[in-house]
């Protein structure tokens, strides 16, 4: 299209955010990084300290530990551990700050699993857009 002679902008213009630095969009790659990082310690800590069995703390235990983490810490700080270790916050598009109600919203969409992997032009998967949020660069 942009061949055609259409300019798309960059990702983030439609929502008044830069095209690079803080506040910019996370790209990918930082996302599954954090996420990557945050199911490791949920799976360590399921491991650890609940069970005594790889497969009962993968199944069961690390997956409700890693939606705990993310209600509790998004919710109250804007990041998770992996998040914050890979420079990214999640911010509500109006207010900047990100109230409980939508990281419910969001993290049960992330748990679906299909919102997350569709995508707009600015990266923001579904369950960003319907919960009004985006995840951006510190």
């Amino acid at each position: 299209m942009e061949d055609a002679g259409a300019d798309f902008g960059y990702r983030g213009e439609q929502l008044g955010l830069p095209e690079q630095g803080p506040g910019s969009i996370a790209r990918p790659g930082r996302r599954l990084g954090a996420l990557a990082v945050d199911w490791g310690l949920c799976l360590l800590i399921a491991y650890g300290l609940i069970t005594d069995s790889y497969n009962s703390a993968a199944q069961v235990w690390a997956p409700v530990i890693l939606f705990a983490l993310i209600l509790l810490t998004v919710g109250t700080v804007g990041f998770t551990p992996g998040k914050r270790l890979f420079g990214l916050r999640v911010a509500a598009l109006d207010t900047g700050r990100v109230n409980p109600l939508r990281v419910l919203l969001r993290t049960v969409l992330l748990f679906l699993a299909l919102p997350a992997l569709i995508w707009d032009r600015d990266g923001r998967g579904l369950h960003d857009r319907l919960a009004g949020t985006v995840e951006v660069r510190v």
